[in-house]
């Protein structure tokens, strides 16, 4: 709140007065802004605890009802699909990946209700949607009612109708029962004679038969990362269909698909610079910690390396430029013009902002340091939330030393992938270069250079003091 001096005017030719005066609003100013300094940058969403409790227990019930419903023929294999079905759904639930926090999820609720109230035939649908801290652009429905909306994903939507398309997506997912179709056709492929039989004969392989028992096995029915090409041209259709009775604009149904064909190269913010961020005059970046030495990757920055048929494959959406065409028919038949926002334009862009720093945080949470630092640096040179991204970098760094102290940082830091953008594989490639007394002599010059903005900030004083006592001169 602003500090106001009111003068009386008689007296304002007196110099001692004006002189008191000035020197007054100079301190308060000065310890206004010392308290600003001193203030977190970023208030983090509290969660309802209760509604995800509320939201995990109606999963449990679910899983109950399905794994009664199981006959004795094929019970094994349904019971450890819907086991895996639901360890994935209980995950959601019981850690900090779920956004329960009162004002984002009223603002999805609304949106949500826009959906069902306007389509009477999901007036009876107990599916529970929410937004999820996962870094990653996706959104599934988990098959039980439980929907995901990922933060990686919105941050990327430009606008209410984008991210009301998402929803109905996944909606129709749920509406058209394609998870409990998919469970059926896959104990329905490992039960058939067929797949026996070329079990019994790996079974009996000597070499290889691992592997060829673990390809032949995998399903990525629950894998919440990717889409599965199964059932998505029908999704979009049923999605469609409820959404043209919203009132959004359903031209939003083509632009969201075509930010998700490229939304794997996409950030937020500027990609960083690390070269930028780690470059001291007493302490400069070094390219050998950069420079490529592999052959796997020596075309990384080449797209010419890559095949559109393997770049597709790579895609966290798939086959998108086929999706837009098969509806192309039906959206050119929306003769009425539908808005962009039905809710709430200026929340929808705050959580925008909001929902990258929450990502940043739930990263490393999950002990994925890299991705924790990548986002933090990306922060930092867009200045957002800066003084909370410095502190993370410090934070980061310091758990990188421990971690590769410790010989378990391999388990922290993703590998270098083709699926990556180059910005994000060269910051890979220099942690894993690294040596201790590099991460540390990084780390200090970091703290050095920032040190007399952040010295108040709760917790850089202990990041530093960490530093200061694993520096190598």
């Amino acid at each position: 709140m602003p500090v106001i001096i009111k003068i009386d005017a008689k007296h304002s030719n007196i110099p001692m007065l004006r002189e008191k005066t000035v020197l007054l609003i100079v301190v308060l100013i000065g310890s206004l802004s010392g308290l600003a300094q001193m203030q977190p940058s970023y208030s983090f969403q509290k969660d309802d605890t209760v509604l995800r409790k509320k939201y995990l227990d109606q999963s449990v019930q679910k899983k109950k009802l399905l794994l009664a419903s199981v006959g004795k023929e094929q019970a094994k294999a349904y019971t450890t699909i819907y086991e895996q079905q639901f360890e994935e759904i209980e995950n959601l639930w019981q850690g900090s990946r779920s956004v329960t926090a009162p004002p984002a999820h009223a603002y999805l609720q609304a949106i949500v209700q826009k959906i069902i109230t306007a389509n009477p035939a999901l007036k009876e649908t107990d599916a529970r949607v929410v937004f999820s801290r996962d870094w990653w652009p996706n959104a599934v429905s988990m098959g039980d009612g439980s929907i995901a909306i990922n933060a990686g994903l919105v941050i990327h939507l430009n606008n209410e109708a984008e991210l009301a398309f998402i929803i109905c997506h996944e909606l129709s997912h749920y509406y058209l029962e394609h998870t409990p179709r998919s469970i059926k056709k896959y104990v329905a492929n490992i039960t058939s004679d067929s797949y026996q039989a070329e079990l019994k004969r790996l079974s009996r392989t000597e070499y290889g038969a691992n592997q060829q028992l673990e390809a032949l096995a995998k399903t990525t029915v629950f894998n919440s990362r990717r889409h599965s090409r199964d059932n998505e041209a029908e999704a979009d259709r049923q999605a469609f269909i409820f959404m043209k009775k919203t009132g959004y604009d359903c031209q939003a149904i083509k632009t969201c698909l075509e930010l998700m064909n490229h939304v794997d190269d996409s950030l937020l913010y500027k990609r960083p610079d690390i070269q930028q961020a780690f470059n001291f005059a007493v302490y400069p970046f070094k390219k050998k910690w950069v420079q490529q030495e592999s052959a796997i990757f020596s075309q990384l920055d080449e797209s010419s390396t890559v095949s559109t048929k393997e770049k597709d494959s790579l895609k966290t959406h798939p086959d998108c430029t086929n999706r837009i065409a098969l509806l192309a028919d039906s959206l050119k038949k929306i003769t009425t013009g539908g808005k962009p926002f039905l809710v709430d334009e200026n929340l929808f862009n705050q959580l925008k902002k909001d929902f990258f720093i929450e990502i940043t945080e739930q990263c490393y949470k999950e002990k994925n340091l890299s991705r924790n630092l990548y986002y933090s640096l990306s922060l930092l040179q867009a200045s957002e939330n800066s003084l909370w991204a410095k502190y993370a970098i410090a934070r980061c760094l310091n758990d990188i030393f421990y971690y590769q102290q410790e010989h378990k940082i391999g388990l922290m830091l993703d590998a270098e992938n083709k699926a990556y953008p180059i910005d994000y594989n060269l910051l890979l490639r220099m942690l894993g270069r690294l040596r201790l007394s590099e991460i540390a002599g990084i780390n200090y010059n970091f703290c050095k250079q920032h040190y007399a903005e952040m010295k108040a900030y709760p917790g850089f004083d202990e990041e530093v003091q960490k530093v200061k006592s694993r520096k190598t001169e």
